[in-house]
């Protein structure tokens, strides 16, 4: 059963919790998709009909931003609690390091992926990281062959909203991976090139507010929460929940 935030249905798990699904889903024939949508990613999908059928149909939908935790117990149908996307893939590569499960890099610019999978596979001792791909590509469908090549289980897919939602659903099936997890600008992370925000920061949600310190000019982008807010309190009162 899932739960319904202003038009997206996430699913009521902790990290933890799924993680247990993601690798159960490896035990499965693929394609899997896991998404891991935020305030701005709700808002968005508003407004994206395709987009929207796309998280209607992936297998994991996990609240990353702390705005949909709000939101939801607004609504009146809390959540367990906020499942970041880079702790969740965090805690999958911990569980797959030693398993021989292979995971693929696709997004970001040139050399980065490159960089995060050197990095992650000193982190994750036993971790496969059997190729990358940057994310400034042509044709769509030269990621999806080299991905098969390199028999990959796992694909962390860093393009962006919505546009590494609609390559899962486009070509998730033809690259023959078993799980794509769409994880926007984590492999920045991962390699080195964004520093991520303090853990006292990230105990308390607030990592949106790190990142406004350090990238003023996001304000208008982040302007859109407090109306996110608004729009389930709306929501609850109206009864269009």
């Amino acid at each position: 059963m899932r739960t319904d935030v202003l038009g997206v249905a996430f699913d009521d798990v902790t990290l933890d919790e799924a993680v247990d699904r993601a690798l159960a889903m490896l035990e499965e024939d693929g394609p899997h998709m896991v998404a891991t949508p935020n305030p701005e990613i709700v808002q968005r999908a508003k407004k994206d009909r395709e987009f929207a059928g796309i998280l209607a149909q992936a297998d994991l939908v996990i609240p990353d931003g702390v705005g949909v935790v709000y939101a939801a117990k607004i609504l009146g149908r809390p959540l367990k609690g906020r499942v970041p996307g880079i702790d969740f893939a965090s805690a999958l590569m911990g569980r797959m390091a030693g398993t021989g499960r292979r995971l693929y890099l696709l997004g970001a610019a040139p050399g980065v992926a490159e960089q995060a999978a050197v990095n992650l596979r000193a982190k994750y001792p036993g971790l496969v990281v059997c190729g990358a791909h940057d994310g400034f590509f042509q044709d769509d469908a030269s990621p999806a062959a080299a991905i098969k090549a390199a028999r990959a289980d796992v694909v962390f897919v860093c393009l962006g909203v919505p546009k590494q939602e609609k390559w899962i659903a486009a070509h998730g099936r033809e690259a023959g991976a078993r799980l794509y997890v769409g994880l926007g600008g984590s492999l920045d992370v991962f390699a080195g090139r964004v520093e991520r925000a303090p853990e006292s920061f990230q105990r308390l949600g607030l990592e949106w507010l790190h990142r406004l310190i350090k990238e003023p000019s996001r304000i208008g982008r982040m302007a859109k929460l407090p109306l996110f807010l608004v729009s389930a309190a709306g929501a609850r009162l109206t009864g269009k929940q």
